[in-house]
C-alpha cells in the first residue's frame, strides 16, 4: 500500500459497521451450502468461486512468492531480480492454467538514495537513522551541520505561524507528522529559513519509521527525512534542555525506471464490458512485503487458476492484473487507465482492488463507494453493498472504507470506472470498538509491520486472508456474468 502523502497517517476510519444481515435481501443462493438449481447463474458461479478459492489453496503462491523474494535481494520493488522472479512465477502459473498473459511495460519517474544518515554531534554524541523522503533536495556530501529548532505554535509546522519567535534560519526543523503533506512542511520551513527538516512518524511503535515521498517532485526545496518516534521524542527532550546539534547527511538522485504491469484475460464473455479485479506485485525496498501486497497478488493469482475451468460460464470477460510501482505513486495502474481510450474507459465495466487483504491485527474493511469528496462514480456503492452482503451472509461485520488515493483502485475512481474491494489495513491504529468487531489489540496499528523487514509470512492472518480471498473471488464470479446493477449493461440476473 503506497505511503502517499496525507494529512493523518493514523487517523481510525468512521466505526460505523455493517452488521450480519443488515445490507440487502440475500437469495438463498448467496448463503453457503443453499445453493439451488434455479438460482440466478451469477449466485451460481460465485458461490462455486467463494468455495473453490481458499486460503488454504492460495497459500502455495504466497510461500513461492516469498522464496523468489527471499532468493533475489528481500523486496519485490520495481526493477528488482525480486519483482522479476515474483513476475515470472505468476506469468508460469497462469500460462500452465491456460491464459495468455501480457506485459504492459512502462516507465515512471523514480528517486536513487544515495545517504540517509544522521547523529547527533552536540551536545553528547550519537547515531540517528532517518529514512530520506523520496525526490528530497540533497545535502552536500558529508551533510550539513546544524542546531535543531521545533515549532513554538502547533509542532506539525505547516504554517509560519507556527515557528513565530522561534529562530529557525539555517537550523534543522523537527516537525510532527499530520494536519498537512510533507511538501507542505518543508515548503514552509524553508520560507522562514531553515536548512532542512526532519519529521516525526508518531506511530505507536516506538522503532518504527516510514519513507514518504514529495509531491509533486518539483516542490522539493530542502532535505527531509523522517524519524521514529523513540528517536524524535528523545531529541525534542533534549532540545528542550538546551542546544542541540546534528549532522543530517541525505542525498539522492531523481531517476527513471521501467518495469511492466501483468494482465491476463478469460479467452470467453464480452470484451465490451470488461471486470478488471488486481492486486500490485510491488514492495517498498525495506521489506519482504508479503501481506503488503504478497498476499493480495497470491490470492489473485488463485481466484484466476479456479476461474479457468469456468471460462464457459462468464458473461463479461476478466481481466486480472498484477500493477507493478503501487509503491512509487500508484504509477503502474495509473498508467494502464491512461492508455485506456475514451472507448476502453466505457468498455470497464468495474474495477476490483485486493491490497493488504491478510493484516495481522485486522479490521474487515470493504471500499464502501465513496470518496472523501462525496460518492464514487455510479455503482461503486452497489459493489460495496454486494460484498458487504457476502460477508453478512457469513455472520462477518464489516466497516466501511473510503476511497482514497492510497491504492489502485485511485486512477480508476478518477476515470468515472465503479470500483470497490477489501484491505485489512495499514497504518490505521485500531480502536476499542474495532476490537469488539474483530479482535486483535487496540492501539496498534493494523498491520504493525506495515513497510517494515517483519512483513514475512508469520505476519499473515491466515484468517482474514481466506475470507478476504473468498469474498472477492465470490465477486470475481458474480461479475463475471453479470454487472447489469453496476452499468446497466452485460445479463440482468433473470
Amino acid at each position: 500500500m503506497t505511503g502517499l502523502p496525507r494529512r493523518n497517517l493514523f487517523r481510525v476510519a468512521a466505526p460505523a459497521f455493517v452488521a450480519a444481515g443488515a445490507v440487502l435481501a440475500l437469495t438463498a443462493a448467496t448463503v453457503p451450502g443453499r445453493a439451488a438449481a434455479s438460482a440466478p447463474p451469477a449466485d451460481v458461479l460465485a458461490e462455486k468461486m467463494s468455495r473453490s478459492v481458499t486460503g488454504e489453496n492460495a497459500w502455495r503462491h504466497l510461500e513461492a512468492l516469498s522464496r523468489a523474494t527471499a532468493a533475489n535481494g528481500g523486496h519485490r520493488a520495481d526493477g528488482s531480480p525480486g519483482y522479476e522472479a515474483s513476475a515470472q512465477y505468476v506469468t508460469r502459473t497462469l500460462t500452465a492454467a491456460g491464459y495468455q498473459v501480457k506485459r504492459q511495460e512502462f516507465s515512471f519517474p523514480d528517486y536513487d538514495i544515495l545517504s540517509e544518515k544522521a547523529s547527533v554531534t552536540a551536545p553528547e554524541t550519537r547515531q540517528l537513522k532517518p529514512v530520506i523522503a523520496r525526490f528530497s533536495v540533497s545535502t552536500p556530501v558529508g551533510g550539513l551541520t546544524a542546531g535543531v529548532a521545533v515549532p513554538s505554535g502547533k509542532p506539525t509546522g505547516c504554517t509560519a505561524d507556527d515557528y513565530a519567535g522561534t529562530d529557525v534560519k539555517g537550523k534543522i526543523v523537527l516537525v510532527d507528522v499530520d494536519d498537512c503533506f510533507i511538501t507542505q512542511k518543508q515548503i514552509v520551513a524553508s520560507e522562514v529559513g531553515a536548512a532542512a527538516v526532519l519529521m516525526n512518524v508518531n506511530a505507536p511503535n516506538p522503532d518504527l519509521n516510514l519513507r514518504y515521498r514529495m509531491v509533486p517532485p518539483e516542490d522539493a526545496r530542502i532535505p527531509i527525512a523522517t524519524l521514529s518516534r523513540g528517536e524524535s521524542e528523545q531529541l525534542k527532550a533534549d532540545v528542550a534542555k538546551g542546544p542541540v546539534t546534528v549532522n543530517v547527511d541525505l542525498r539522492g538522485n531523481n531517476t527513471t525506471t521501467k518495469t511492466y504491469n501483468l494482465l491476463a484475460d478469460t479467452p470467453t464473455g464480452r470484451a465490451d464490458n470488461t471486470v478488471v479485479m488486481g492486486a500490485h506485485i510491488d514492495s517498498v525496498d525495506t521489506t519482504p512485503g508479503m501481506n503488503d501486497n504478497g498476499a493480495a497478488s497470491a490470492m489473485l493469482l488463485e481466484t484466476a487458476v479456479k476461474m479457468a475451468p469456468e471460462w464457459k460460464h462468464l458473461k463479461n470477460r476478466v481481466r486480472f492484473a498484477w500493477w507493478a510501482a503501487e509503491e512509487k505513486g500508484i504509477s503502474g495502474s495509473q498508467y494502464y487507465v491512461d492508455q485506456l481510450s475514451p472507448e476502453q474507459r466505457r468498455q470497464t465495466a468495474l474495477y476490483l482492488n485486493l491490497e493488504m487483504i491478510a493484516s495481522p491485527n485486522f479490521a474487515r474493511q470493504v471500499y464502501n463507494g465513496r470518496t472523501s469528496d462525496g460518492p464514487g462514480p455510479a455503482g461503486s456503492e452497489r459493489i460495496s453493498e454486494l460484498i458487504n452482503g457476502h460477508f453478512a451472509a457469513r455472520k462477518l461485520p464489516t466497516v466501511g472504507l473510503d476511497l482514497d488515493g492510497r491504492s489502485d483502485h485511485s486512477p480508476f475512481v478518477e476515470a468515472g470506472i465503479p470500483s470497490g474491494g477489501v484491505n485489512a489495513g495499514a497504518d490505521t491504529v485500531k480502536s476499542p470498538e474495532w476490537v469488539k468487531l474483530f479482535g486483535g489489540k487496540a492501539g496498534e496499528m493494523l498491520d504493525p509491520c506495515y513497510h517494515q523487514a517483519c512483513d514475512t509470512l508469520a505476519n499473515v492472518n491466515r484468517t482474514i486472508f481466506d475470507q478476504n480471498g473468498r469474498a472477492m473471488a465470490w465477486a470475481a464470479g458474480r461479475f463475471g456474468v453479470d454487472t447489469s446493477d453496476i452499468n446497466g449493461t452485460g445479463t440482468a440476473v433473470k
